[in-house]
């Protein structure tokens, strides 16, 4: 089953002259809202920001119940069967979103990608298969979706900087789960910074969000 893009984006528009963007993606169930109020308390005035919602489609590990899911998923651990067919199309769709912003006049060496545990993976996979450069790719409480295939399906994006970071009790996507894969990511990408956080479950916190600022200034920095 394929997650498409169902409805427009909420966007958060450059305050200044918009020289860089930010594409942010949802966890499972939920929708762009949620994650642009949170990017829009750490925004940068010279950055867009966009937070696509998924389409509704029913989602196995729901037992069928229909909710904004990029892919179907059965199970959260490491060597569960996944959507092949789904966790790509997911990712053809975000490298339309990029190519959009290119068309924009925004360079992908301008462009970072991201997500939350579902859409983290999708960015993730995302960025390992486009052949083009991204300033940085953010993975928060995720995993690598498809990681059998890599480094072999690996297009691009090998020296991108990548913000990994993981709640020590998260319920959902184990730490171990995350650990697992920034092993993966860590053999495949030579920028790769992983961040645990105490007690942290399946969200985020301050601590957080400001590495995800600080990681965005160090990669987007203004420029005339």
């Amino acid at each position: 089953m394929c997650g498409n893009i169902m409805s427009a984006p909420v966007i958060i528009p450059a305050a200044s002259k918009h020289t860089a963007t930010v594409i942010f993606l949802h966890g499972l169930g939920d929708t762009g809202h949620g994650w642009a109020a949170a990017l829009a308390t750490i925004k940068l005035p010279h950055v867009k920001y966009i937070c696509p919602t998924a389409n509704a489609i029913p989602v196995s590990l729901n037992a069928g119940f229909r909710m904004p899911s990029w892919f179907d998923i059965t199970s959260l651990s490491f060597d569960a069967n996944e959507d092949v067919e789904g966790i790509n199309k997911a990712a053809q769709n975000l490298h339309a979103m990029i190519e959009a912003e290119e068309k924009l006049g925004i360079p992908s060496n301008r462009i970072m990608i991201g997500g939350f545990s579902q859409g983290g993976a999708v960015a993730i996979h995302s960025a390992f298969t486009l052949p083009r450069p991204l300033a940085g790719i953010i993975g928060l409480s995720t995993w690598l979706p498809l990681h059998k295939q890599y480094p072999e399906i690996v297009k691009g994006n090998k020296e991108t900087p990548i913000l990994q970071c993981h709640g020590t009790v998260d319920p959902m996507v184990n730490l171990q789960y995350g650990q697992r894969t920034s092993q993966v990511l860590g053999e495949i990408n030579s920028k790769l910074k992983f961040k645990t956080y105490e007690g942290m479950a399946h969200g985020s916190c301050d601590e957080e969000m400001q590495d995800v600022q600080q990681f965005i200034k160090e990669c987007l920095p203004p420029v005339e």
